[in-house]
C-alpha cells in the first residue's frame, strides 16, 4: 500500500488515537507554552523584582507572537497543509520552552516568550481545523471531537503543571523558576512523537487536488468574532494573574496547587459537559454561554479569596475557559464549506490574538495603579460579559448546516 493511502487511512482506523495526539499537541502548545508562565510569574516576579505591568508585558510579548504566528497561518494555510504547520509549531514550540529557562535576563525571556507565541499559533491555528475532519458522518462524536481537542488538550497541560511548578517552587524556592521551564520543556519532548504521528494521518495525500480558496462571510459573522476577541481580551487576565492574586491573598504553594490542579481537571471535563449544546446549536448561543461562565469564574476569585470561593472560581472558570475556542470552531464546521474551515479558524485566531496582547498589560497597568490586582480580574469579568451579549446576537449562517 502506497504510502500516502496509509496515512489517509490511519485516522479512520485509529480517529480516538489521533484525537489523543492532537490534543496532546495542544497540551504543548496552550497548556503548557501559554499558561505555565502564569505559575511561575510570582517566582520570577519576586527574583526579578518586576512590577505587575512588567510581568504582564511577557505575556503580551507572548500574546505578540502568538499574533505574528497567527497572521503566518492565514498566509501559509494555503500554501502548506494543516497538517505540516502542525507539526512544525510542535517542534519549534518545545524548544523554545526548554530555551526559556536558560537565562533570566529580560531580553531573553522577551524573545522565547515572543517565539513560543509564533510556533504555538502554528499548531493551534490548525488543530482546530484538523479535528474538524474527523468522524464527518456523526456530528455528535464530531463534537466531542472538537470540544475534547481544546478541553482535554489545555486542560491536561495546566493539570499537570498546576501539581507539579508550585510545588517544586515551594520546595526549592522562587530561585528555582528556571527549572520549571526545562521540566515543562522535557514534559513537550515525551508527547510530540505522537503528536507528530496524529497530525500526519490527516495530512492530504500529496496527490490530492487543493481545493479552491472560499470566500468567508465575514460581514455575517461579525458578533462571533467580536464575542471571540472579548475572550481574548478577558480570559488572559485570569490565567496570568491568578497566582499572583492568591500569593497576595497569604495563600500557600499547596492551595495554589490544588486550585490550578482543580482547573486543569475541570477543563480536561469540559468537553463532556459543553458536547450537546455544541452539537444543537449553529448560533452565537454557546459562545455567549461559556463567556458568562468564564467572567463568573474570574469574578468569584476577587469576591471569595479564600479557599472555598477558589475552588468554585477554578470549577466555573475551568468548565468553560477552552470552549471558546471549540464554540467557534464549531460555529465554523456547521456554517462553512470545509474549503474555508482553515481561514476561518485562522481569522478567528489573529482577532483574538490581537484581543489578548491587551488583556495582561491593561489588567497589569490597573492592578499597579490601585494596588490591587484584584481589579484587573474584575475588569477582565466585565469585558467578558459584554463579549456575551454581543455573541448572543450571532445567527445561523444559511438556512441549513453545511
Amino acid at each position: 500500500m502506497p504510502a500516502t493511502e496509509r496515512r489517509s487511512s490511519a485516522a479512520e482506523r485509529h480517529p480516538w488515537l489521533v484525537l489523543l495526539g492532537l490534543a496532546l499537541g495542544l497540551c504543548i502548545t496552550n497548556g503548557f507554552a501559554r499558561f505555565a508562565y502564569g505559575l511561575l510569574l510570582p517566582a520570577m516576579k519576586a527574583e526579578m523584582g518586576w512590577s505587575y505591568a512588567q510581568a504582564g508585558w511577557l505575556n503580551t510579548a507572548n500574546a505578540l507572537g502568538y499574533l505574528a504566528g497567527a497572521v503566518a497561518t492565514m498566509i501559509l494555510i494555503g500554501r502548506i497543509s494543516a497538517a505540516r504547520l502542525f507539526s512544525i509549531g510542535l517542534v519549534t514550540t518545545t524548544l523554545a520552552l526548554l530555551a526559556t529557562g536558560l537565562d533570566p535576563a529580560l531580553w531573553w525571556q522577551t524573545l522565547w516568550r515572543v517565539l513560543a507565541g509564533v510556533f504555538g499559533a502554528l499548531s493551534f491555528s490548525t488543530g482546530g481545523a484538523l479535528a474538524a475532519q474527523l468522524f464527518p458522518d456523526n456530528p455528535r462524536k464530531n463534537a466531542l471531537a472538537i470540544a475534547f481537542l481544546f478541553g482535554f488538550g489545555g486542560g491536561s497541560g495546566i493539570m499537570l503543571a498546576g501539581v507539579a511548578l508550585p510545588l517544586m517552587l515551594g520546595w526549592y524556592g522562587p530561585e528555582s523558576w528556571p527549572m520549571g521551564w526545562i521540566l515543562v520543556g522535557l514534559a513537550c519532548v515525551v508527547f510530540v512523537p505522537l503528536s507528530l504521528w496524529a497530525g500526519e494521518s490527516l495530512r492530504p495525500p500529496k496527490t490530492a487536488t487543493r481545493p479552491a480558496k472560499a470566500s468567508l462571510p465575514v460581514l455575517r459573522m461579525l458578533p462571533e468574532i467580536a464575542g471571540y476577541a472579548a475572550f481574548g481580551m478577558g480570559y488572559i487576565v485570569y490565567m496570568t494573574f491568578l497566582s499572583a492574586w492568591m500569593t497576595e491573598q497569604g495563600s500557600g504553594a499547596g492551595l495554589i496547587a490544588s486550585v490550578w490542579a482543580l482547573l486543569g481537571l475541570c477543563l480536561c471535563l469540559s468537553p463532556f459537559v459543553w458536547r450537546p449544546i455544541f452539537a444543537r446549536f449553529a448560533t452565537g448561543v454557546p459562545l455567549a454561554l461559556i463567556l458568562i461562565c468564564i467572567a463568573v469564574g474570574s469574578a468569584l476569585a476577587v469576591v471569595f479569596p479564600a479557599g472555598p470561593g477558589l475552588a468554585v472560581s477554578a470549577v466555573v472558570f475551568g468548565l468553560s475557559v477552552f470552549m471558546a475556542p471549540g464554540a467557534v470552531t464549531n460555529f465554523t464546521r456547521q456554517n462553512l464549506t470545509p474549503a474555508s474551515w482553515g481561514a476561518a479558524i485562522s481569522l478567528y485566531t489573529v482577532v483574538f490574538a490581537v484581543s489578548q496582547t491587551i488583556g495582561p498589560v491593561a489588567a497589569g497597568w490597573l492592578g499597579d495603579a490601585t494596588g490591587d490586582i484584584g481589579n484587573g480580574l474584575l475588569w477582565a469579568a466585565g469585558v467578558l460579559s459584554t463579549g456575551a451579549l454581543v455573541a448572543l446576537a450571532q445567527r445561523r449562517i444559511g438556512d441549513d448546516p453545511i
